[in-house]
């Protein structure tokens, strides 16, 4: 990372709040020039709940005064109910939280500095509401740019995944459970912090309840979701995401989508920021971002939407591994999305386990050759999965596959004669049926070494319930043969000579996903399946032309004192004398301090995922946070506990809250909830 000290203009830093119009102050952080009164400058604004006042504040140094320093006035938001600002945070992407950044914007063109103009920027929860704000069409709002966010709320975000109910639900909502519990700074706030910290522990509730309450596509998922309506968005978009990450195939329905001048970049990267992007290569991401503010918020020429559509890394075959520092590959392009230039492939699968090519007219005449081949998969298959949603760090990625290979399907290719490169999204379609009424497929397409080493490239899964409807599921009958297409994960990925291509096949693929309620066995007819990839024809000259990003820069770092380092750990855990498997990630992110505001942080949080062999009912999901602040005299403290089991008929979450100020606990609230199974 190059740091700039030298910008162009002087910047300043102030806090301060906005008084929306139902008297509800909003903590902000602005970064801006300090001639910006004389001299207006357009705004970028970041509006998320991750406190701005420390949890975010080292990124948002960087990147908020790089942008003041480069003319912009860098705006951070805290939304109701987060870090200083008042009220209380109940749920995500609320229509409050929305109709509440729309005034921000109207607060910030009125302000003598901004000429006006105002673009959204954010990852995650801050890209997810730049485009539903968007959507509302403030005429304030000029220009977005999104990052790791997602379209459409039920069928690609943390919860489910094709209608399959996901592992992050859990570990997502147990974070944000740990981040209600954080009080506001009585250096800001002053004696108030205590109440507004009190409503805030007694208010926030228990959102996995909330999320296991909606299992399929219903009004409740709707909301937000912009796929709704693309046709609402009526501002350029930049879309912005990374391989690793668990929002990558939400560029391309954007590209598709939408009906506004729009771009699409998406590296290698997890779930961070491209110029922080690991695994890398990083890229100069703040420059880029300036070519687009440029263009868009002061109407510069920066040649930006003179480049193509969209940018993608393409990656190059590795030995797997649960962490890279950076994946190998090179920049490719297309012009548009989707792109004339993809062409699918057609794979059919057979009985002796091969993936052959599909030649132009020979489907037929494989049709009558169909032995089908069943699978029951134990519940070991997943423990080297990853995590839906790659923060690659604790390592999360996803290990050699041939141990979860064991209890699939399997389907190989022979040993590629020519290497093929793919770019978009691999469909499998398969005929299959199900001994029982509700059921999960799982997918895996892998990249498989001279040596044997497999590499998952892409995944999918597909409730079978689901398998017409997201919002009107309806049981399979046992036995009876359905024909179902299940979408992977979009990927870039070359497959060079020498290796094959794998597809597998389970039955579950816990703790990514929960399973079905009870085991299942899956039977495929082959010659009625096929895998179809997305195949690319290298594009060298083009590829040549593409201008470099440039190495990473950002704005001097805040101060810190590192009082005790990070530790992490992903384990799996075969205890045979119980015949119980556990999956345990720890993420302790130490003890530091901000030292301009002498504020002292630590926080740490342990996840379990658990099951006795065979039992489909001993399935249970612990998660545990503990997270103080210190300044002086003044500590308080929070533990957040939730258990989450399940049997055929229901989920059972159990959950804690106790925090403390000092030595004395000042609150503590439990829960025990029990919600039926729909279908899943």
């Amino acid at each position: 990372m190059h740091i700039v000290s030298d910008l162009p203009r002087k910047v300043q830093e102030e806090e301060d709040w906005i008084t929306l119009s139902d008297g509800c102050r909003l903590g902000i952080r602005i970064w801006r020039p300090v001639d910006a009164e004389n001299d207006p400058v357009p705004a970028i604004l970041e509006y998320l709940p991750y406190r701005k006042r420390d949890l975010t504040a080292m990124r948002d140094v960087q990147t908020h005064a790089y942008w003041a320093g480069h003319g912009y006035a860098g705006v951070r938001v805290d939304i109701r109910g987060s870090g200083e600002s008042d009220g209380v945070l109940t749920d995500e992407y609320l229509q409050q939280e929305l109709d509440d950044g729309v005034e921000v914007l109207r607060w910030l063109v009125q302000q003598p500095w901004c000429t006006g103009d105002i673009g959204m920027i954010g990852i995650s929860w801050g890209g997810f509401n730049g485009l539903q704000i968007a959507a509302l069409q403030p005429p304030e709002l000029k220009a977005v740019i999104t990052l790791c966010s997602t379209d459409d709320r039920y069928a690609d975000d943390v919860h489910h995944m094709g209608g399959c109910l996901l592992g992050d639900n859990l570990s997502w909502a147990s974070t944000m459970f740990d981040g209600n519990t954080c009080p506001p700074d009585p250096q800001l706030v002053g004696e108030r912090w205590r109440d507004m910290w009190l409503e805030r522990l007694e208010g926030s509730g228990l959102w996995l309840a909330t999320w296991l309450q909606h299992q399929r596509r219903d009004d409740y998922w709707k909301h937000g979701s912009v796929c709704e309506e693309f046709s609402r968005i009526r501002c350029p978009v930049y879309a912005v995401s990374g391989w690793a990450d668990g929002y990558c195939n939400a560029v391309f329905r954007l590209l598709e989508g939408l009906d506004v001048p729009r771009k699409g970049l998406v590296g290698p990267w997890a779930h961070k920021y491209p110029h922080l992007g690991v695994p890398g290569p990083a890229i100069g991401f703040l420059q880029e971002s300036l070519r687009w503010w440029d263009y868009w918020l002061k109407g510069k020429e920066t040649g930006i939407m003179d480049e193509p559509m969209l940018r993608v890394w393409m990656q190059e075959s590795v030995p797997p591994s649960a962490r890279y520092k950076s994946r190998p590959g090179r920049w490719v392009s297309e012009p548009s999305w989707p792109s004339p230039r993809i062409v699918p492939s057609y794979f059919r699968l057979t009985s002796g386990h091969d993936l052959l090519p599909i030649q132009q007219g020979a489907e037929a005449s494989v049709a009558g050759n169909d032995i089908p081949l069943s699978v029951r998969s134990p519940l070991s298959v997943g423990l080297y999965a990853g995590k839906w949603c790659s923060y690659n760090a604790p390592p999360d990625l996803p290990h050699d596959q041939r141990e979860e290979d064991g209890g699939s399907l399997i389907f190989q290719t022979p040993r590629l004669e020519k290497e093929i490169e793919i770019c978009g999204q691999p469909v499998v379609e398969l005929d299959i049926e199900a001994d029982q009424p509700v059921a999960m497929v799982a997918l895996r397409l892998a990249d498989i070494a001279q040596d044997d080493k497999a590499t998952r490239i892409s995944y999918g899964l597909l409730n079978l319930t689901h398998r017409d409807s997201d919002e009107f599921p309806e049981p399979l009958v046992p036995g009876k043969r359905y024909r179902v297409r299940i979408l992977l994960k979009h990927i870039a990925q070359n497959f060079p000579v020498g290796n094959a291509i794998r597809l597998s096949l389970s039955t579950s693929y816990w703790p990514l996903a929960w399973p079905a309620p009870v085991p299942v066995k899956l039977t495929v007819h082959p010659a009625t399946s096929r895998l179809i990839l997305p195949c690319r024809e290298p594009q060298p000259q083009e590829e040549a032309a593409l201008p470099e990003f440039g190495l990473p820069e950002a704005a001097p770092p805040l101060a810190v004192t590192v009082i005790q380092p990070t530790q992490e750990a992903w384990r799996v855990i075969r205890d045979l004398a119980k015949d119980q498997t556990i999956l345990e990630v720890i993420n302790d992110e130490g003890t530091f301090r901000i030292d301009n505001i002498d504020l002292e942080l630590s926080s740490r949080v342990i996840e379990r995922y658990t099951y006795d062999y065979g039992n489909y009912d001993s399935l249970s999901g612990w998660t545990e946070w503990e997270r103080s602040f210190r300044r002086g005299d003044w500590m308080v403290r929070s533990v957040t506990r939730t258990l989450m089991t399940s049997n055929a008929e229901s989920f059972r979450l159990r959950a804690t809250l106790d925090a403390y100020e000092g030595e004395g606990r000042v609150f503590s609230k439990s829960w025990d909830e029990e919600i039926p199974r729909d279908l899943i």
